[in-house]
């Protein structure tokens, strides 16, 4: 019954992110050179034990169904993918000490400031960075790619914080 009601819930927490980006946050822009990629949110905060299995079904799933609102030929589901793909080599490469408890999940309370702060620009950067290059199919015009990618970084993980800081109980390890 306990799996039923998490796999209910974040089927709920996928259409909240989509809907969420879709009808509000997508019309969002800093002066034409910066997107608020919110859809992202879902994918960081999954619970951290979530198999790559998973996680790579549900960021194809997530990407595909913003690109078929976009009409942008599949640029969200391959940044989606790999986002989804690295997620567990970037958890890898910043777990704590202690290691990560099973019922552990991306928690700014829970993992503290600067781990927080890591993984979010890490996977945000690398998932812009995919994005953008692949959007412009060249380096002809790397210059405004690069002031995308870092403005569209900053947007996305300032609003991430801001979900974190809201939303997310303040539990801490014990």
């Amino acid at each position: 019954m306990g799996s039923a009601l998490q796999l209910l819930l974040q089927a709920a927490r996928f259409l909240l992110y989509a809907a969420v980006h879709v009808l509000l946050i997508s019309r969002l822009q800093l002066f034409d050179v910066g997107w608020c990629f919110f859809y992202l949110g879902f994918l960081l905060f999954l619970p951290i034990a979530t198999p790559i299995v998973v996680m790579l079904a549900v960021s194809f799933l997530m990407g595909f169904s913003m690109d078929l609102f976009y009409d942008t030929g599949g640029l969200h589901a391959a940044a989606a993918v790999l986002l989804g793909y690295l997620r567990p080599w970037v958890l890898r490469l910043l777990t704590p000490r202690d290691g990560y408890e099973p019922q552990d999940s991306v928690n700014i309370h829970q993992m503290g400031w600067q781990w927080f702060a890591l993984y979010l620009t890490l996977l945000v950067s690398i998932h812009h960075f995919v994005f953008f290059f692949l959007e412009l199919g060249s380096f002809s015009a790397i210059g405004l790619t690069l002031l995308k990618i870092l403005a569209s970084t900053l947007f996305t993980g300032v609003t991430m914080l801001i979900v974190q800081l809201l939303l997310f109980p303040a539990r801490r390890r014990r």
